[in-house]
């Protein structure tokens, strides 16, 4: 199931708008390549805050 903005796993609640934006972007690029839903996430959720460090930006709220 594709995750919007409005919609999104609660593991990502936590993380800034930006980062959550991210996450889910990624998480959704995840899926349509055949990815599970979990992995997906834990997949998307590591890498937006990687983006997140490499940017100086605050990934968590």
């Amino acid at each position: 199931m594709p995750w919007s903005y409005s919609d999104y796993p609660a593991s990502m609640k936590n993380l800034t708008t930006e980062v959550r934006h991210k996450a889910i972007d990624i998480a959704n690029a995840l899926l349509e390549e055949g990815y599970e839903e979990g992995r997906a996430i834990a997949i998307a959720t590591a890498q937006a805050e990687k983006w997140a460090e490499n940017r100086d930006k605050p990934a968590k709220q």
